[in-house]
Parts: structure tokens; sequence; C-alpha cells
């Protein structure tokens, strides 16, 4: 049997497809992980609004007993795809954690939200049982993200 050695371009010849292949396997796979960031995405969001409507919620009806408070920040959260994974009340701020899922992604957001004057709200300090002063606060809340930025104003301009 004799072997015949090609050169030049009969060498090449269906290597184009094998590289179309390769080619379209990386776009999928790209792709994939384009989709999967936008589901973690979307969950983060989900889980973010939440927290704040359920913070803002709870922080309303704060006048009506801390399990009132909270037990109106899980509705709000459950309208929003969410649930509340916890929930505190130091007098007129609430804190909310909510967690949400979209896809095989979850992930939690925690909010608060309170009076503006409240020194919960001051900048590197976190609400204590001891910070409420019952009475001494105006009546727009404002609430805060995990970060600590101030997101917005309820009730009327800044």
């Amino acid at each position: 049997m004799v072997h015949v050695r090609r050169t030049g371009r009969a060498a090449d010849r269906g290597s184009a497809t094998v590289w179309v292949v390769v080619g379209m396997a990386v776009l999928c796979v790209v792709a994939g992980a384009v989709l999967a960031m936008g589901q973690a995405t979307v969950a983060r969001h989900r889980a973010g609004g939440a927290a704040d409507l359920a913070a803002l919620a709870a922080a309303d009806h704060w006048a009506g007993g801390p399990a009132d408070a909270c037990a109106r920040a899980e509705r709000v959260a459950r309208a929003q795809g969410a649930r509340v994974v916890r929930c505190q009340m130091t007098g007129e701020v609430s804190d909310v954690t909510a967690a949400a899922e979209f896809g095989p992604f979850g992930t939690e957001v925690r909010s608060r939200a309170g009076p503006t004057a409240h020194p919960a709200f001051q900048p590197g300090r976190s609400p204590s049982p001891d910070s409420s002063q019952p009475g001494a606060s105006p009546a727009r809340p404002a609430f805060e993200d995990d970060a600590g930025g101030r997101q917005g104003v309820r009730g009327g301009a800044p």
C-alpha cells in the first residue's frame, strides 16, 4: 500500500468545518454566561426592590407594634415576588432583609427605613435599641440601601 502525502491546499480540506464548530461552541458558552448574569441581576434587583418597599411599609406601620409592622413588610415583599428573611423594628426605624430567587440564582438584600432625623440615619451608625427617640421625628421617612447611601425620601421634596 502506498501512502500519498498531500501538500498545499489539499491538506487543509475540511478544516473550516472544524473551526466553524469550535466558533459556534464558544458563542454558545458566551451566550449562556450572559443569560446567567442576567438572571442573577434580575434576582438582585427583585430582592432590592422588595427589601426597600417592605422596609418602607414596616416603617409606615411602626405605631401598630413590631408584629404588625413586620407582617405588613412580609405582605409587601411577597407581592414583589420575594420573602422577608429578617424584620426588626427599633422605634420608628425598620430593618428588613428580603430574599428573592430567579432561575438558579438567589440573593438577599438589607434595607432600613425610618424618619430622616433618627440617629440610625447618621453616617456610620447603625440602629440600636437605645437609639430610638419617640416623638422626635418628622413625618418624612427616608430609606437607605446596603451601602448606607440615602436612596430617596418619601412624602415630598427633600
